[in-house]
């Protein structure tokens, strides 16, 4: 009886200092199970309803696995970019980042020497300033990409999935431009990047629950079978890109592009053969399929928005006229096309819950305990559309929250959205995606008219979307894609002949 008293006093006393009992406040689970059953269908949505209830940060527990929902931007700044040292891990991922990717997937990586070996070359062939020698593979892409859309206004989804890839085929590999999405090295990349959508999405696989998994022998786990064969497939395909552009650079037949880069920086980045044939890789998927997103949306938002587009079409006709397509020297004149831009990218995240980070060792936040291993989720959208930051319309499509009086951008002195993530996890990618976005809009602004087919008289769905699993893209609508004036077609043929020669 004595012991037995002894043990309820240690248990309350050790309940009672426990720090969990302080962690962030959250839905109430089930035993053991935590709120594993709550979190089915598409997080995003039960994400913004617990944020109404518990705040802009709440805690989950999911079997046992810490989980926090961060929905504010100044809450995301201090702990994933003011705390970053604490918060760049990622969460284990099995089958797509150590399996299906070898551990060679830097995105998916923890933050260890690889890590930092990856994103460092990364960050040198694509910094602001290496992003410029880029320029001329965008500008060729958007002339493509303007003239295949109004052709063909029908299919333009394809065109833009095609442009999108192809620049990312010639900025990785100096690949003339691919004209057509069924190209083998497209349907090979997209491909990857579906399995590892898949792979990535909760639930996909057992093992992500129940590590142990991982030691049944390959001959009774077909899952684990597969994933390896495809790591090995995909390793020969991407080291196969890689050794054509070393054997072109021996011979000088090849501009410079990012695996160049990383061949020329190999002995001060110590990065293997294998390990630069899935950094390019990698950039690939990641580029091409969320650079399509942003265009797909954007063109939704000209549709719905259309004194955006007259506003921008405007500008353009004042600083380019009609006798010439848009260029970069164009860019600094361009203000509200340079706004359009940001907006793309803050009105609807292409990944709206981010990539999740991780927390290495516990901490505390304005008297809220976040344990060591705690899952961190950033709800990008929700702090796209903040009110407190964006304006009371922060829904609307609209650039000119960007611009001063005098109608020049803004200066920084809030964030222009949280779309590239944050901390040392931020995208690498961010200045030539920006740069592919200005020259694609001011393309396409600059020689065409967009607006709904004139049959179509249903509502636009600006809120819904198709979830791949890690990238989203608009409900399925039409567009009519008309030339604005009579010598579009001209100029943008004597441009491409220009270009493409």
């Amino acid at each position: 009886m004595v012991s037995a008293m002894i043990g309820l006093c240690a248990f309350t006393v050790h309940y009672i200092r426990s720090p969990y009992r302080k962690v962030p406040p959250g839905p109430r689970g089930v035993p053991i199970l935590g709120n594993l059953f709550q979190l089915s269908g598409y997080l995003y949505s039960t994400f913004n309803t617990w944020q109404k209830q518990f705040g802009d940060l709440f805690y989950l527990n999911v079997a046992g696995q810490s989980m926090l929902v961060i929905s504010s931007g100044k809450v995301a700044y201090d702990l994933l970019d003011r705390r970053s040292a604490n918060y760049s891990e990622r969460p284990r991922l099995i089958v797509a980042g150590e399996i299906l990717c070898g551990g060679l997937s830097f995105g998916f990586n923890p933050y260890n020497s690889v890590t930092r070996k990856m994103r460092k070359a990364v960050h040198e062939a694509l910094n602001n300033h290496t992003a410029r020698q880029y320029h001329p593979m965008q500008v060729t892409e958007a002339i493509l990409l303007t003239q295949s859309l109004l052709d063909n206004p029908e299919a333009w989804k394809a065109h833009i999935r095609r442009s999108a890839a192809s620049f990312i085929m010639s900025m990785m590999y100096d690949h003339p431009p691919v004209l057509s999405e069924s190209n083998l090295y497209i349907q090979h990349i997209n491909e990857n990047m579906e399995r590892l959508s898949h792979a990535c999405r909760p639930g996909a696989h057992l093992v992500e629950l129940f590590p142990w998994m991982l030691y049944i022998p390959q001959r009774f786990a077909k899952w684990k079978r597969e994933a390896n064969h495809w790591f090995k497939h995909d390793s020969q395909f991407f080291g196969g890109l890689v050794n054509d552009v070393a054997k072109r650079t021996e011979t000088g037949n090849v501009q410079p592009c990012f695996t160049t880069s990383l061949i020329e920086n190999a002995d001060e980045s110590k990065l293997s053969e294998l390990e630069i044939a899935w950094t390019a890789g990698g950039m690939f998927g990641a580029g091409s399929e969320t650079t399509a997103s942003v265009m797909e949306w954007f063109l939704l938002a000209m549709i719905a928005f259309p004194d955006v587009q007259r506003r921008a079409q405007e500008e353009l006709d004042t600083v380019v006229g009609h006798s010439r397509a848009p260029t970069f020297a164009d860019f600094e004149h361009l203000p509200y096309i340079q706004a359009t831009v940001r907006e793309s990218l803050r009105w609807r995240a292409t990944v709206p819950l981010g990539l999740p980070h991780c927390s290495l060792q516990d901490d505390w936040y304005e008297g809220m305990f976040i344990p060591k291993g705690t899952i961190c989720i950033a709800n990008v959208q929700y702090m796209n559309r903040d009110p407190e930051l964006f304006g009371p319309d922060a829904a609307d499509f609209n650039p000119g929250r960007y611009l001063d009086e005098a109608g020049g951008i803004k200066p920084n002195s809030v964030e222009d959205h949280f779309s590239f993530g944050f901390g040392r996890r931020n995208c690498l990618g961010r200045h030539v995606g920006s740069n592919s976005l200005f020259i694609d809009i001011a393309a396409l602004l600059w020689a065409a008219k967009i607006t709904r087919v004139k049959d179509d008289a249903g509502p636009l769905d600006l809120d819904g979307f198709v979830d791949d699993g890690m990238v989203i893209h608009p409900v399925p609508f039409s567009c009519d894609i008309q030339p604005r004036f009579p010598d579009v077609s001209q100029i943008l043929s004597q441009e491409k002949e220009h270009l493409m020669h």
